[in-house]
């Protein structure tokens, strides 16, 4: 299965979470209707199986970093043989994408766009151009906008924002540029998401 394209509140209205975070409008699509969409979408006695919750906890893996069935699959197998708690480390994996660092750095307004700007190339990393949004980041590992592309209109929102970022990032916003000053650990992942669910489910 292949990267997710469709209706975006259609699809977080279905798992019950807000998967991709971006455009106010968006934003309220979703609080004004919290139930899962059709025709039954508003069943309040609906069960749900335990395989369908480990599903469910992997799809909104797959959903929210914007990532295949296959890329998804071979994560788990990576971080299975990694030491460590096997879905800690799946999540640890997908954080340290390049297009969630720059999301996570305040450079995009979501994940879909910072991939956007990797694939057209416009974002550095060590000083080199890269367009490959799944490259995983090391520690130490510079990152930055390419120059002609700074002064963009698509930048001058960031550069008036104060984004949050996390602990193992350190940006620059104004001067669109950061390092990966660390590793994410387990208190860096997406808590929304049940990481041993996804353990469960593969692991059948």
């Amino acid at each position: 299965m292949s990267r997710y394209r469709g209706a975006v509140v259609r699809q977080s209205r279905r798992l019950g979470l807000m998967l991709f975070g971006n455009g106010e409008s968006k934003t309220k699509a979703f609080n004004k209707k919290k139930y899962k969409p059709g025709e039954h979408g508003q069943k309040r006695f609906s069960q749900i199986s335990e395989y369908g919750k480990q599903l469910q906890e992997k799809q909104k893996a797959r959903f929210m970093y914007g990532i295949s069935e296959k890329q998804c699959r071979n994560y788990y197998k990576k971080a299975s043989k990694n030491a460590g708690v096997t879905g800690e480390e799946f999540m640890k994996m997908l954080e340290r994408r390049l297009d969630n660092v720059i999301y996570r750095a305040g450079f995009a307004a979501s994940r879909p766009q910072a991939r956007q700007m990797v694939s057209h190339s416009l974002i550095k990393i060590n000083g080199r151009r890269v367009k490959t949004p799944s490259i995983q980041i090391k520690e130490g590992d510079k990152f930055e906008v390419i120059d002609k592309k700074k002064d963009s209109k698509l930048f001058e929102v960031v550069k008036q924002s104060k984004t949050k970022t996390p602990k193992w990032i350190s940006a620059d916003v104004k001067g669109l540029k950061g390092e990966v000053t660390a590793l994410p650990d387990k208190d860096d992942i997406e808590r929304a998401i049940d990481n041993q669910l996804i353990t469960e489910f593969y692991s059948k």
